[in-house]
Parts: structure tokens; sequence; C-alpha cells
């Protein structure tokens, strides 16, 4: 298995070229606050990039430049979540990961991955390049642990603070209309924006992560009984289908993720 190892001195990440370029570890003060690799595949364990396009993508279609491009469906009846984390990556560095998109993503472009662990934070920068013009959306999709163990041996569940001015609409099929609306009660799949501060999940006692991003979209799924997922990415699901971000050939996209405890 082709794979970084980062460590310092609260912290250990490890990160999975081969499958997905993802974070398979994140090891903080002695508990995993990862979903480790689960049975059910690639979707659902770990920490893990969203490129070239994050969440689902309505009937795996859109139109670019006056052409139907047609993804497979990998989340019936969408495609979802790109390319990048059922990749392999090649390794660049200690630190580094690089990819080159390709078929069936009919764009050329090369995505690099970037972790940098220090005492109070593991910050993670991903950056792609187009050969040719081409949409683009970047993410991450984080399975945070919604247990973990106390010192008496005793279930911590994991709290989070979130406070979104607004989220987006989704029609009967989990896909945004690109209306905002107020923000109801959970238990939620959608996507958020106009967040007032940082979300935070805190295991009380434990520990607490601060999650800091550039990106101005949050999608949060907090369905599963096992994990809490709180995502950033450069914009809503199915923006290809509304107002998509053009990656011009031979410029880049950049986008920032950080994780901090304390």
């Amino acid at each position: 298995m082709a794979h970084l190892s980062l460590t310092s001195r609260s912290a250990s990440v490890t990160v999975d070229a081969d499958r997905g370029g993802r974070l398979a570890g994140l090891m903080v003060d002695g508990h995993q606050l990862l979903v480790v690799e689960a049975a059910q595949g690639a979707m659902q364990w770990g920490s893990y990039p969203m490129v070239p396009f994050a969440g689902r993508l309505a009937a795996g279609r859109f139109r670019f430049g006056g052409e139907l491009i047609e993804l497979p469906i990998n989340l019936a009846p969408h495609a979802i979540h790109g390319f990048g984390y059922t990749s392999a990556w090649r390794i660049v560095d200690h630190q580094t990961l690089s990819l080159d998109l390709g078929a069936p993503w009919p764009f050329p472009a090369t995505v690099t991955q970037r972790f940098e662990l220090d005492d109070a934070g593991l910050t993670m920068t991903m950056a792609a390049t187009a050969a040719v013009d081409m949409p683009i959306q970047l993410g991450w999709h984080p399975w945070f642990r919604r247990e973990l163990t106390g010192a008496a041996g005793e279930p911590v569940g994991a709290e989070l603070r979130f406070g979104p001015a607004a989220m987006y609409e989704i029609d009967d099929v989990a896909i945004p209309t690109g209306r905002l609306i107020a923000t109801p009660e959970g238990p939620w799949d959608n996507c958020f924006t106009e967040l007032a501060e940082p979300p935070r999940i805190t295991w009380p006692g434990l520990i607490e992560l601060t999650l800091t991003s550039d990106c101005d979209h949050w999608v949060v799924f907090t369905e599963p009984a096992n994990a809490l997922c709180v995502e950033p990415q450069t914009s809503a699901p199915d923006v290809f289908n509304r107002d998509p971000e053009v990656l011009a050939a031979g410029t880049t996209r950049t986008a920032r993720f950080r994780i901090a405890w304390g």
C-alpha cells in the first residue's frame, strides 16, 4: 500500500494514496477520529478529496461548451463526489500527492494534494490545473466517528455546533434547486452557506475540532448512526447544471481545509 505518514507531538496521520488519496487515519491524543475502512466501499470511510465535482450531479449529466457530458452513475440516480476518491494517486514527496484526471472525465487536468500537520491541526490544500477549459468544483468528505471512548471506557458522543444562515432547497431526488431557504431542524443531508462561525465538533471531555476552509459551502450529513460528515466545498452540489465555475486552460484552482484541535 502506497501511503504518507505524518506525525506531530499530539497527532498522527495516514494518507492512503492507492485508495483515493484519502486520510485513512487521523489519531489525536490517542483517539482515532475517522471511520476506518468500511465494508460498504470507497464512499463511506476516512476523509477523501472530491474532485472535479462534489456531491450529487443530477443523472450524471451536464452541458459544457455546447456538448452533453454523461458520467457514470455511482449513487443511483446520480453521479456523486467526482473521481479523486476512487483513483490511485502518485506520491510526489512525503507531503504531496498528484493525480491526472482522465476518462471518464473528458477534460484532462492534474490535481495535487498537500498535507501539513502541526501540533494544533492538519491543513490540506488541493489544486487543480486544467489542460483545457473545464468546469471545476473542489471539496472534502470527512467521516468523523460518532462516538469515541472515554477514560473509563464509556462512549462519548460527538456534538456539532453549526450556525448557517441559509440552506439550499432540494427537490424530491436530493438535488439543489438553487433557492436558499431558512435552515430547518435536522437530520440533514444538505448544503449550507453564510456561516456565522466555523463548524465545531466536540466529544465532551476529550477533543474539540474546529473546521475552517476558504470554501464557502458546507454539506452536513448527520443521518449515519456511526458517523458525522461536515464537508467543505467550493459550491453547492449539481452546480454544473446551474452556474459552473470555469477553470480556463493552463490555470489553477486551489482550495484549503484545516482540521484544528484543542
